[in-house]
């Protein structure tokens, strides 16, 4: 079993003004009916969130199920990730080559993660990190690398819906336009 969750991140908003761009989000999801206003107990891993509204069916593709838990919004520097699992490989934000942290077999290639897994911990104390690329050489900002499966997003603003059926293109993009035309992406991952 476990708990699935979505979580919209904001690639763009920084520590200053990721509780005014929460706001924001937060304010269209209640005018849409996606959340309810209030708070209550409906979120893992926090006392409170937002439950869903009358009108949540919107922000999906398909009508599944109903959700059974809420919204939680974070407004601190984050290290979002998918949950279980782990990433298969990053690529380079300069030359597009892939850093695989396994084989074709899944054996872990040693010494591949180390220097990833010290930059995400230097960009959740500091945040900011650099990994240098094992093909081209060149550092790259942590936050540019992409991820297999989008498996981290990195930054000071996310929308996490617990339990949701799959949302809707139309959704996320209402959400980023709430969000000031902002950079977003889309995690999904259970726990």
């Amino acid at each position: 079993m476990g708990n699935y969750f979505q979580t919209v991140v904001d690639l763009d908003a920084t520590h200053a003004d990721a509780r005014t761009l929460a706001d924001s989000g937060l304010d269209w999801l209640v005018r849409e009916g996606i959340v309810r206003a209030e708070l209550t107990d409906c979120v893992l891993g926090a006392p409170s969130g937002h439950p869903p509204g009358p009108s949540w069916a919107k922000a999906v593709g398909q009508e599944d199920w109903e959700p059974s838990d809420g919204l939680r919004i974070e407004t601190s520097r984050t290290v979002f990730n998918c949950g279980q699992g782990e990433p298969r490989f990053a690529v380079c934000p300069h030359c597009a080559g892939r850093a695989d942290f396994h084989t074709d077999r899944l054996e872990e290639i040693e010494g591949a993660w180390e220097p990833f897994g010290e930059a995400i911990s230097d960009w959740s104390d500091t945040g900011s990190a650099a990994v240098a690329c094992p093909h081209c050489r060149r550092p790259g900002d942590l936050t540019a690398w992409t991820w297999s499966d989008d498996y981290f997003a990195f930054g000071y603003l996310g929308f996490t819906f617990w339990d949701w059926p799959d949302f809707s293109p139309g959704f996320i993009e209402g959400l980023s336009r709430a969000l000031g035309g902002h950079r977003t992406v889309l995690m999904e991952g259970k726990l």
